[in-house]
């Protein structure tokens, strides 16, 4: 790909980056987007790291480095992403976007759904095609296949859910869809990251660690008993298939499942991070019918979604419940052939919960405890 001359100014600064590669990449303060930041970082490209509210003190360490560049947007706004696009208009400033920014959760209003999943896609994406921008690569979720069982399908047989409930996965269906339409083939790459675990997650491994603190039982719901598939993505994989999105010409036009190679069960999983967080707690294992499910999770979502809260005020939501309970079994074969193309490998199960008992060296995790 070819180095762009980079130079931008904000906030009343101005810097010459020289000749090398500049990725935008939003979300950068949050779980995926920080892990895709190091990612572009360990590469050798710049990058302009794009955050709302959240600062990590890693990322203003970096920035006092001269490789990275911190741009605070409101990215559901169009007129602040306007104002950013400007400091970076034209294609020979910047060589991709990634954008990891989104909200992900499973109670809320539609409204900030909307506003955060599909207008700021909206947004970015048209000033990217108006800078010309040549490559936007943009994080969806296989949710959008919504929470059923599977056998092993892959992107090219998997359609979209046709009318999903949770406001989630609809607005980046919606988002796809958007970019499918406005952008040329070659200039876009859809990845779908399954359930995302690795060093600092605080979302989905902290609510079911909360869950096994108190509980004496591992509860399952349905007939599958926990012998369902739980589709895990190690964080590392998935900034690794964002690197590959923007590098690899072969990525172009593809909506590209994310998720490690390993089979895991509902039932593994849980007992793997009692393992980790909750060493010498045994557990019993019950098995409840869905409709007892429906009792316990149907009011967490509703009052949840109520309040607007950005995470239920509780588990388990309806949901969640749904993700839980079905066989998320999708098939990967395009990431596969992402990663053998460009010799590169994908970071085992294995080495993923080594990282999750130990830590990862200057990354700001305190390894396995949460506090």
């Amino acid at each position: 790909m070819k180095h762009w001359q980079y130079s931008v100014s904000w906030g009343g600064n101005t810097e010459s980056w020289g000749e090398m590669n500049t990725v935008l990449i939003t979300g950068a303060g949050g779980f995926i987007g920080g892990w895709v930041v190091r990612e572009f970082l360990a590469q050798g490209w710049r990058v302009l790291a794009v955050v709302h509210r959240r600062v990590p003190a890693w990322l203003r360490e970096e920035e006092s480095s001269g490789r990275l560049r911190l741009v605070v947007a409101d990215l559901g706004d169009a007129s602040q992403v306007a104002a950013m696009m400007a400091a970076t208009a034209g294609s020979e400033r910047v060589a991709a976007v990634v954008h990891c920014a989104g909200r992900a959760s499973d109670a809320g209003w539609d409204r900030e759904f909307r506003r955060a999943n599909l207008d700021a896609v909206r947004h970015l994406g048209r000033l990217a095609i108006e800078t010309g921008i040549p490559r936007f690569v943009f994080l969806s979720t296989t949710d959008v296949y919504g929470l059923r069982d599977f056998r092993g399908e892959d992107e090219a047989t998997l359609p979209l859910a046709a009318f999903p409930r949770n406001p989630y996965p609809r607005y980046k269906i919606e988002a796809e869809r958007w970019i499918r339409g406005h952008m040329a083939s070659e200039c876009y790459v859809i990845l779908r990251p399954a359930q995302v675990w690795g060093v600092g997650d605080t979302t989905l491994t902290r609510r079911i660690v909360g869950f096994l603190r108190w509980s004496p039982w591992i509860v399952h719901f349905g007939n599958r008993r926990g012998a369902n598939r739980w589709p895990l993505a190690h964080v590392r994989n998935v900034a690794a298939a964002c690197y590959l999105a923007v590098t690899e010409t072969t990525a172009s036009g593809q909506a590209i499942n994310v998720l490690d190679d390993e089979r895991t069960t509902m039932d593994e999983w849980y007992r793997l991070l009692a393992e980790i967080y909750l060493p010498g707690k045994r557990f019993r294992t019950i098995n409840l019918p869905m409709a007892v499910g429906a009792l316990l999770g149907l009011p967490v979502e509703w009052i949840s979604s109520a309040l607007n809260l950005t995470h239920p005020m509780m588990d388990p939501s309806w949901y969640a419940l749904h993700a839980v309970s079905a066989n998320l079994d999708f098939g990967n074969e395009r990431l596969r052939n992402l990663f053998a193309n460009a010799g590169r490998r994908m970071v085992t199960r294995a080495e993923g919960l080594h990282e999750l008992i130990c830590g990862e060296p200057n990354q700001g995790s305190n390894g396995a405890g949460f506090e």
